[in-house]
């Protein structure tokens, strides 16, 4: 199964969306189903993962309301508060939904060390009894309590998202690659190649700087571990749909069919249990 395995849906109103400032006016409105569906049929898709752009189960449920009004929409990842009390009750409820598959919590506007928090730590730890993955989404300055974390519960499965968005703009890769390498000798991290052209200079982006950035993560993460999202519409930020997946078609042109199967889907599909027919 083709997948897109991170984009995003909303109602667009500026006090739920406030991280959407002034200078990304084309993400300030609504985006929704009919709107992403034409541009995954164009690129022969057949589904994809609808990821939380908010930190409310509001938007979980949100998600999950489209998912089931919207076939295309193969799984979910929500967002539930990790460091409640109640957080194993909150996860027997969500998990009984058969389109919740993953959560996420947005880190990167968390302090560097805020994934090692104990609290933090006891909600990660109740993932995989409801065979949930978690979404990482970190900066590069946060690589290090990200390795902890995955190291320290290594029967949760993680995907890390936007390869933890390199300053690909500044070019700066050293110290991003070596915690990439370290983070990938993990066997329960998957990465996401997602998210890529807003860490570019977005008005003047060329693909061969991004290239530097790719051969860390394939070769790191290898065939078996690598997964394209869009990161639609955020994307639009930076580049319509069609060259956002452009982009990674023609840098996977040379891999086999194998390879590219499991990159554009196959690898989505298992980590995040989707059934395929």
């Amino acid at each position: 199964m083709r997948l897109d395995a991170h984009q995003h849906f909303w109602e667009y109103d500026a006090l739920t969306y406030n991280w959407i400032d002034d200078s990304m006016s084309v993400l300030k409105c609504h985006y929704l189903p009919e709107q992403l569906e034409p541009l995954l049929t164009k690129q022969q898709l057949e589904g994809c993962i609808a990821v939380q752009a908010d930190q409310s189960e509001r938007e979980t449920e949100f998600l999950l309301a489209l998912a089931k009004s919207a076939p295309f929409i193969k799984a979910v990842v929500g967002w539930v508060d990790l460091c409640a009390e109640n957080i194993e009750s909150r996860l027997e409820h969500y998990a009984q939904n058969p389109h919740l598959k993953g959560i996420r919590h947005i880190v990167q506007a968390e302090p560097e060390n805020f994934v090692l928090k104990p609290e933090f730590q006891r909600g990660i730890g109740f993932l995989s009894q409801f065979n949930l993955v978690y979404d990482l989404l970190i900066y590069p300055s946060q690589l290090d309590s990200g390795i902890q974390l995955v190291s320290q519960f290594p029967n949760q499965k993680f995907v890390l998202n936007h390869c933890a968005k390199p300053h690909i703009k500044t070019q700066e890769i050293k110290n991003w690659k070596s915690d990439i390498q370290r983070l990938a000798q993990a066997e329960n991290i998957y990465c996401k190649v997602s998210g890529l052209v807003t860490e570019a200079d977005i008005k003047n982006w060329k693909a061969e700087d991004f290239r530097p950035y790719l051969e860390v993560v394939f070769e790191a993460f290898g065939e078996d571990r690598v997964i394209y999202g869009s990161d639609w519409p955020v994307c639009l930020l930076a580049a319509p749909y069609k060259k956002v997946y452009g982009l990674m078609a023609e840098y996977t042109a040379a891999f086999s069919s194998e390879a590219r199967r499991k990159f554009f889907g196959d690898n989505a599909a298992k980590i995040y249990n989707i059934q395929t027919e």
